[in-house]
């Protein structure tokens, strides 16, 4: 018997079996929803029910209980995965309490258009949650009907990277499958379960009085199902209002972003009059995968991460390098890397899809738009992105490097195409190398750090890096099975201390007096690594060893050396290209825009 089959069978040819002038049926007549006799008998004569009977009547009884459970489950399950327990399923759903009254006033045609659709709209809020799970779970946000649609490809790529693409296949037909399935498969349970409460209506109205005084009292005295956890439920209700107030504001959105965009204090200033305080000096900025505030606070990572950072400082120190670093907050968390890097270059605030592909076909002038103009060569190594990339003409950039043309013959290391000492390596070798050239300006991408953190390289020396092959039988491919919970922490650390180690041995091998880097975390890492109650702040330092450099910024308040201080400003990222701009000479065109908020 198919599922569908199952919620039809015991008894469900009508609303409600035999009939009154409302479609009711007589709670002591013939077969019942539930598989019992009339009467309480088991069957016609003293012998009890057939096997064939007592079989189909169990059938009944077991999808009624199926249909009760996916139902409370719909109703009452949280929308983080943090919050799911034993405890959230014995609260008392408001929202059964309605369309259970709803079901005993309407007539029996009515119902049946009313009920089918109300489970309906009940199965996509238990994918709505189960996306919220999941978005909460990596990104530390619940999911955004408008934007985030996008994130279903990065995801796919994300998933083929870890398991593999059959398994990444699989897995993909499953969730569809799943979305189609689970709003039909609630319609059909609330249609059975309505045709149970019409059968028994005597008993079905005096539960909802009972329960619907229970769900006033328990919401008026705040009584707690469990700890933290109260007994009057509206979650569903609630879910749907939230959702669709996101839909409002994400519709609105275009406009608020073209009003920000509109003020640029830097749009119109003359290309002599541009980071003045930097003429001659190469810029390398990196973006370090996944680095955030927790690396150097949380008491899991800080201990190591912290003696990386100030041993860090130590020997850059020796060798004649000072080092400012201070804090940013990202406008993701967990993922979404592509929007910290164009909230830092462009000075907006970019926080979803919508506001990144609007960017990204604008003529906003950003950072290395800044430097292009005033002289610089500049480009960007990004060796996570394997196929065409056509954003990047936006940014301005004279050469993009990406993993088709870097020249990579050794392993790949999970997500990771290539390791960091490579990308650097290559930076060195390919560009800054050359005699005779311009100073360059580089945003590059170290991505060595990024989940699932299930293969790190060691570092090699640096005039042995070649092609990469020095690195073959380090990496684990690209489908390396992930750390086991008891060890993924300890790996995300790893990895960061990898790419610091990484900085701060490139600067003491090819570092000048016209060498200026500037490195950063893109984001924080996921819950599961960073915490629940995480902040978005980044770490943010500039090494230089001319001393003229960090003197521009000695009114920014940043900490001396590669460590921020936890009482070191905080500043939102979009702000970091106005104030940069400003501290190493730029002239704004106009007054800059007001310290506002940068939501």
């Amino acid at each position: 018997m198919s599922v569908f089959h199952a919620f039809r069978s015991a008894g469900g040819q009508r609303d409600g079996g035999d009939t009154r002038e409302d479609g009711a049926a007589r709670e002591d007549g013939a077969a019942r929803e539930d598989g019992a006799a009339p009467g309480g008998g088991d069957a016609p004569g003293a012998g009890g029910a057939p096997p064939q009977g007592r079989v189909r009547r169990a059938a009944g009884w077991a999808t009624t209980a199926l249909a009760c459970l996916l139902v409370l489950f719909a109703l009452d399950a949280p929308d983080r995965l943090d919050r799911l327990s034993a405890g959230q399923f014995v609260r008392i759903p408001v929202e059964a309490l309605v369309v259970a009254a709803l079901m005993l006033v309407l007539p029996a045609r009515a119902r049946r258009w009313v009920a089918a659709p109300v489970g309906a709209v009940l199965g996509v809020l238990v994918i709505l949650k189960v996306l919220d799970m999941g978005f909460d779970a990596v990104l530390v946000r619940p999911f955004n009907p408008v934007f985030d649609w996008s994130f279903l490809r990065p995801g796919f790529e994300f998933i083929d990277t870890s398991v593999g693409r059959p398994a990444a296949i699989g897995l993909t037909a499953l969730i569809v499958l799943l979305v189609v399935a689970v709003p039909v498969l609630t319609a059909l349970a609330v249609l059975r379960l309505t045709r149970l409460a019409v059968r028994h209506r005597t008993w079905t109205g005096r539960s909802v009085a009972v329960l619907g005084t229970a769900w006033v009292a328990s919401a008026a005295l705040g009584a707690q199902a469990v700890p933290g956890v109260p007994l009057a439920s509206g979650g569903a209700a609630r879910l749907a209002y939230d959702h669709a107030r996101q839909v409002r504001t994400g519709l609105k959105d275009r406009g608020v972003f073209a009003k920000q965009a509109a003020v640029d204090a830097f749009r119109n200033t003359p290309a002599n009059q541009m980071l003045t305080g930097l003429r001659g000096k190469d810029v390398v900025l990196a973006f370090v995968e996944s680095y955030g505030r927790s690396a150097v606070e949380h008491p899991e990572y800080a201990p190591q991460v912290d003696a990386v950072l100030d041993a860090g400082t130590r020997r850059l120190k020796a060798a004649g390098f000072g080092a400012r670093s201070g804090y940013l907050t990202s406008s993701t968390a967990g993922g979404g890397s592509w929007l910290a890097h164009s909230t830092l270059l462009s000075g907006l605030w970019i926080d979803n899809q919508q506001r990144y592909r609007t960017l990204t076909s604008s003529s906003r002038f950003t950072l290395t738009r800044a430097f292009g103009e005033a002289g610089w060569r500049t480009l960007t190594v990004q060796p996570a992105i394997t196929r065409a990339w056509p954003e990047a003409s936006f940014y301005g950039y004279d050469k993009v490097y990406d993993d088709r043309n870097l020249g990579y013959k050794g392993p790949r290391f999970s997500y990771a195409t290539m390791p960091d000492q490579y990308t650097l390596n290559t930076l060195q070798r390919d560009e800054l190398a050359a005699s005779g050239r311009r100073p360059v300006m580089a945003e590059l991408a170290l991505v060595s750090s990024h989940a699932p953190w299930a293969s790190i390289p060691s570092p090699v020396p640096w005039n042995a890096v070649g092609d990469g092959s020095v690195f073959n039988g380090m990496g684990k491919g690209e489908n390396a099975a992930w750390p086991s919970s008891g060890r993924i922490r300890g790996e995300y650390r790893k990895s960061i201390e990898y790419t610091l180690n990484t900085l701060v041995s490139y600067m003491l091998a090819y570092g000048t007096k016209n060498t200026v880097l500037v490195f950063l975390g893109d984001h924080q890492p996921a819950p599961t690594i960073a915490g629940r109650n995480a902040s978005r702040d980044v770490p943010v330092t500039i090494v230089a060893r001319d001393p003229a450099v960090l003197d521009r910024i000695s009114g920014w308040g940043w900490q001396d050396g590669l460590r921020p201080a936890r009482t070191s400003p905080v500043w939102p990222m979009s702000t970091f290209r106005d104030r940069f701009l400003t501290a190493f000479g730029s002239t704004p065109s106009a007054s800059p825009p007001p310290a506002a908020s940068h939501r």
